[in-house]
C-alpha cells in the first residue's frame, strides 16, 4: 500500500514539474493604438520574457505612452503579457525661459512631440560645454498636465565660465609639452570645449610618434581646465642595412661597396622633427641617395617645413638630382594640405660616341623648376598596422622645363626642339583596409601617375617596380610616362601586427622608348609580415610577367626586408 502511494505521489510530482517546465511566455504589443496587427515574441523562461517586456515598455514610454502597462493573462500552459498603451502624451507649450538667445538662434525652439524637448535640451547642454560652460544645467520647471497635454518652462543655469589652461604630459615620453600643445589645438585662455578635447584625443591616438595609454584626465581649478594626457612613445625609428663588398671590375685591385642603408629618425627632441637617409647600390654602376628632413610647427606657426634632396645615377648613362622645399598645413583631423617647389636636374654622364649619333639620345640634359600642391586624407585607425579605414593622396605640379645643349651632341640635332616648354605631372593613390573577421582582413590600393610634355626623355620618367609598388620585379624596373597599378591583398592575422598574405598586383605602364610602348605587368604570390621585439620582418615570394619578363619560376623574386625599430 505504501509503495503504491509513493508511486502515485512521485508520478504526480513529476507530471506537475513537466507541466511547469512547458509553460510558455508570450509578449504581445501593437506598433500603435489604432493598429490591428500585433507583434508577438515567445520565450521559454519567465525572466527573459519580463526583461523583454520592460524594454518594450521603456521604448513606448519614450514616445509618450506614459500610462502604458502590460496586462497579464494566463491560458492553459501560456502566460500572455499584452501591452496596453493608454493615451499618447504630448507637449502643448514649451517656454524657452532663460535659455540664451544665441542658442535659440542656432537650435530654434523645441518641437511638441514628447521626446523632442529632451533631445533639444541635450543639444543646448552640448552647445554650452563647447563654449566654455561644461557645468551648465537645464531643467523643466512649472510642469502642468491637462489630460494628455503637458506644458512647462525651461530653466537654464550656465555655471562658471571655464577656459583652457596649458596641458600637462604624464608617462614615459620624450615629447615636449610645447609640441603637444601645438598639436592638440587647445589654446590656453580660450573657452573650454568638450568637442575640441575629443578631437585632440583622436589626433593623439593616431599619432605615428606616440600613443595614449589612458583616457585624458581633466583638472578644474580657478575656473580653468587643465587636460592631462598620459602618452607612451612608439618605436618608430628605423635602421635597415645590407652592405656588401665586391671586386671592382672597372678598377682592378679595388673593392666596390654595394647594398642598401635606410635610416629613419622620427620625433627628434620630442618636437616632431624627422630626418631620414636612404642609400641604395644594388648593382655595379647604379645607385641612389635620398635625404629628407621635416620641422613641425615652424616658429610656433601651424606650418610644417620639409626639405629633401635625391640623387639617382643610372649606370653610365645619366644622373638625376632633385631638391624640394615643402610647406604643409593640417586642415582637419584627417586632412593635410601641402604646397611645394621642386627643382629637377638631369645630366648625361658619358659623352663617348655621342658625336656620331644621328638622332638625340633617349636621355638628355635638362632643368625643370616646378610648383605644386598636394593633399593627404587619412582615416586609417592605426599609423602602424591599420585594419580599418582608408587613405587618399594626390599631388599635382607644373613648371617650365629647359633643355640644356650637351657639347658632346651635334648641335644640329637640337634644331626644331623647343628649348623651353611648360611641363606638368600628377600622381594619385587610394588605399582601403577592410576588416572582415577578427583574423581576416583585406588591403586594396590603387596608384596612378602621369607626366606631360611635348618632348619627354628617358631620364625624366617615373620609376616603379619592386616591394613597394609592383612586386615580382626588380626595384625601379619600369620607366613610365604614365602608369597605374592595383594591389589586392588578403591578410590572415595571427597576432596584432603579424599576418600571412596572398596577393596579386596588376599594372599598366606606358614607356614611349620601348618597342612595345604599353606594358601590362602583373604578379602574384604569398608572404609573411612578422612583428618581433626587435623589428618588423617581411618575406614575399612573387612571380611576375611583363613584356620583358616571362612568367617562370626562373624569374621569381624574393623580396626580403627587416626593419629594426628603436
Amino acid at each position: 500500500m505504501k509503495s503504491r502511494f509513493l508511486t502515485v505521489f512521485l508520478w504526480f510530482t513529476f507530471a506537475q514539474a513537466m507541466c511547469q517546465s512547458q509553460l510558455v511566455f508570450r509578449v504581445g504589443w501593437t506598433q500603435s493604438p489604432n493598429s490591428k496587427s500585433q507583434a508577438i515574441r515567445e520565450f521559454s523562461e519567465e525572466t527573459k520574457a519580463r526583461k523583454f517586456a520592460d524594454s518594450v515598455s521603456g521604448a513606448f514610454q519614450k514616445e509618450g505612452f506614459l500610462e502604458g502597462f502590460f496586462l497579464e493573462e494566463k491560458k492553459a500552459d501560456t502566460l500572455f503579457l499584452i501591452w496596453k498603451p493608454g493615451p499618447l502624451f504630448r507637449w502643448s507649450e514649451i517656454n524657452a525661459g532663460n535659455v540664451p538667445t544665441d542658442y535659440l538662434k542656432e537650435l530654434g525652439k523645441p518641437g511638441l512631440n514628447y521626446q523632442e524637448p529632451f533631445i533639444w535640451s541635450q543639444k543646448v547642454l552640448e552647445l554650452a560645454e563647447n563654449q566654455g560652460y561644461p557645468f551648465a544645467e537645464l531643467a523643466l520647471d512649472s510642469l502642468q498636465i491637462r489630460g494628455s497635454l503637458i506644458s512647462g518652462v525651461m530653466d537654464f543655469s550656465s555655471g562658471p565660465r571655464i577656459t583652457w589652461d596649458s596641458l600637462e604630459i604624464a608617462g614615459e615620453t620624450k615629447t615636449s609639452e610645447r609640441y603637444l600643445q601645438q598639436l592638440s589645438g587647445l589654446v590656453p585662455g580660450e573657452p573650454f570645449s568638450q568637442k575640441d578635447l575629443e578631437k585632440a584625443t583622436q589626433t593623439f591616438r593616431r599619432s605615428a610618434y606616440f600613443t595614449l595609454t589612458e583616457v585624458p584626465q581633466l583638472s578644474f581649478q580657478t575656473q580653468q581646465a587643465k587636460p592631462v594626457f598620459t602618452v607612451r612613445d612608439r618605436r618608430v625609428n628605423v635602421f635597415d642595412g645590407v652592405i656588401g663588398l665586391l671586386p671592382n671590375e672597372n678598377e682592378p685591385g679595388k673593392m666596390l661597396i654595394t647594398g642598401e642603408v635606410d635610416l629613419q629618425l622620427y620625433h627628434l627632441g620630442g618636437k616632431g622633427r624627422d630626418f631620414s637617409v636612404n642609400w641604395q647600390r644594388l648593382n655595379i654602376q647604379s645607385q641612389s641617395l635620398e635625404i629628407n628632413g621635416k620641422e613641425s610647427f615652424v616658429f610656433r606657426s601651424p606650418l610644417d617645413l620639409k626639405a629633401g634632396f635625391s640623387l639617382l645615377k643610372q649606370d653610365s648613362s645619366f644622373v638625376n638630382r632633385t631638391f624640394e622645399l615643402d610647406f604643409g598645413y593640417r586642415i582637419s583631423d584627417d586632412g593635410y594640405l601641402n604646397f611645394f617647389t621642386r627643382r629637377q636636374a638631369g645630366d648625361l654622364i658619358s659623352q663617348e660616341d655621342l658625336q656620331s649619333e644621328e638622332i638625340l639620345p633617349a636621355a638628355i640634359d635638362y632643368r625643370w623648376n616646378q610648383y605644386g600642391i598636394g593633399m593627404d586624407w587619412n582615416t586609417l585607425n592605426s599609423p602602424v598596422s591599420p585594419r580599418r579605414g582608408g587613405r587618399i593622396k594626390g599631388q599635382f605640379s607644373l613648371g617650365n622645363k629647359r633643355i640644356i645643349q650637351n657639347t658632346g651632341i651635334p648641335e644640329e640635332l637640337y634644331q626644331g626642339l623647343e628649348e623651353s616648354s611648360p611641363q606638368y605631372q600628377g600622381s594619385f593613390s587610394a588605399e582601403k583596409h577592410i576588416f572582415l573577421k577578427p583574423a581576416w582582413g583585406m588591403w586594396l590600393r590603387g596608384v596612378g601617375g602621369f607626366l606631360q610634355n611635348q618632348n619627354l626623355f628617358l631620364n625624366e620618367l617615373y620609376r616603379l617596380g619592386g616591394l613597394k609598388s609592383i612586386r615580382g620585379f626588380n626595384e625601379k624596373n619600369f620607366f613610365a610616362k604614365s602608369y597605374a597599378y592595383l594591389n589586392v591583398e588578403q591578410r590572415l592575422f595571427f597576432d596584432e601586427n603579424s599576418f600571412l598574405i596572398v596577393f596579386t598586383d596588376m599594372g599598366l605602364v606606358e614607356n614611349p622608348f620601348e618597342a612595345e610602348k604599353i606594358d601590362h605587368p602583373f604578379s602574384f604570390g604569398t608572404g609573411i609580415n612578422l612583428d618581433t621585439d626587435g623589428g618588423l620582418f617581411s618575406f614575399v615570394f612573387a612571380l611576375g610577367k611583363s613584356n620583358s619578363q616571362p612568367l617562370s619560376f626562373s624569374y621569381s623574386r624574393i623580396h626580403f626586408g627587416y626593419l629594426a625599430r628603436f
